[in-house]
């Protein structure tokens, strides 16, 4: 229904620009973090690294819906990224559900998840934290158990980190990107933990630049 007078609304051009702004967005955003938190990265790789070849292994944590990310992480330090390397040791946490359903106490320390990494973290291993929102009760204390377990931390979040701004300690790495939008965070830190497992091949491995074909 339309008022008298009134022009059509052409959904399909409105719908077409609204799915375009998304890549458009995107790609802004993406621009932004090269410079952004390219350093962090690069010292969150030199953590990484450090941990893995000294006998350690890589915890991942996502907060919600970075869980996705955290398993996908994980399979790609174990499996592969887009170069064959021997097996790397890690862990999604939470994907046991009998664990993340059992029985949670009334404080957060006593949570399934953050009981889980203390139980399977070990000096010298790595917690990399994946939160798109404002950190909860449970992310602090999983980063309080992650230094009660001597754990180096890798924490990726969206532009308001909280308070893992007063609780990471010096030798962690925070991860920030600059946006608040929960879908461009994700997207963000998609491409943040690929870069990730681009940086341990390439010191793992040995850098390898694909070379383009130009044609004459």
């Amino acid at each position: 229904m339309r008022l008298p007078g009134t022009e059509p609304i052409r959904y399909e051009a409105m719908l077409l620009h609204r799915i375009q702004q998304h890549f458009v967005d995107g790609a802004d955003l993406q621009f932004q973090c090269a410079r952004a938190v390219g350093p962090a990265l690069e010292a969150a790789a030199a953590v990484l690294f450090a941990g893995l070849t000294g006998g350690g292994k890589v915890l991942v944590w996502g907060s919600g819906v970075s869980a996705a990310l955290a398993q996908s992480f994980a399979a790609q330090l174990v499996g592969r990224f887009e170069r064959e390397r021997p097996e790397l040791a890690a862990l999604a946490l939470g994907t046991n559900a009998a664990i993340v359903t059992g029985p949670m106490g009334a404080e957060a320390s006593a949570w399934p998840m953050v009981r889980q990494l203390r139980a399977l973290g070990l000096p010298g291993d790595v917690l990399v934290l994946i939160v798109a929102g404002a950190p909860g009760a449970d992310v602090l204390a999983a980063l309080a158990a992650a230094h009660e377990r001597d754990l180096s931390v890798v924490a990726l979040t969206g532009a308001r980190p909280g308070e893992m701004l007063t609780a990471l300690r010096e030798s962690d790495v925070l991860v920030s990107v600059p946006t608040e939008r929960a879908a461009r965070v994700h997207e963000a830190h998609l491409v943040a933990l690929h870069a990730l497992c681009d940086a341990l091949d390439a010191q793992l491995l040995g850098d390898e630049q694909e070379t383009e074909t130009v044609e004459p």
